[in-house]
């Protein structure tokens, strides 16, 4: 492939739209832009750059990652899929020729009011609490699963586990079991007494906000 087939491909998601993933693409190095262009009047807060990446033949990889997650295609006319972030960038990272994610968001926050930006992460806060084993009704010294093969992991605290003897997050011990060079929501990965840890987690959050 020649470079003049080198595009950009970009994942964003918003706050007010949790589970809730845009991909898109463009052959200009406008990225931030583009997403700026999301955050309109009916939209409460703006998008967030969740990875952004430049590719060969980008148009082809932009259609297959439309063909992987059709299922959770929102809307046909639409690139809106119902996926976690990392589903698409776990993906992105194997064909990337270069990361400009860190560049994106540089850009695009310094172009938007910073109140805007703060509503947003404020938000996002509000809507994603930490993880608290105790707020969800697992007790410390109980026995988390992970979803493939027999690793299990104990909780030693609130927030933390104990894996290979060393007290950490869920989220770093979900990472080094995948091998993974970024942070992913971890709750979808691990088993407690015969119940998905995301929906613990989601069943939990959504009591005490209601």
């Amino acid at each position: 492939m020649s470079d003049g087939n080198i595009g950009i491909v970009y994942v964003v998601s918003n706050p007010a739209m949790p589970g809730i993933v845009k991909i898109g693409i463009t052959a200009q190095d406008n990225v931030d832009q583009r997403i700026k262009q999301l955050f309109t009047t009916s939209v409460p807060v703006p998008f967030e750059c969740e990875y952004a990446c430049k590719v060969t033949d980008y148009e082809t990889v932009e259609k297959a990652l439309q063909i992987a997650f059709s299922p959770n295609r929102i809307n046909p006319q639409r690139e809106f899929f119902n996926i976690e972030p990392e589903q698409a960038i776990v993906i992105l990272k194997l064909l990337s020729k270069e990361d400009i994610t860190p560049q994106v968001v540089k850009e695009y926050e310094a172009e938007m009011d910073p109140d805007d930006v703060e509503a947003g992460k404020h938000l996002k806060k509000q809507r994603r609490p930490r993880l608290n084993f105790t707020e969800m009704g697992i007790e410390i010294g109980s026995i988390l699963k992970f979803i493939e093969g027999e690793i299990e992991v104990v909780v030693s605290s609130d927030k933390k586990i104990v894996f290979h003897q060393e007290e950490m997050s869920l989220t770093k011990a979900t990472r080094e079991i995948l091998k993974l060079d970024f942070n992913i929501q971890p709750t979808k990965y691990w088993i407690y007494n015969g119940v998905n840890l995301f929906d613990i987690y989601n069943n939990t959050y959504e009591e005490i906000e209601s």
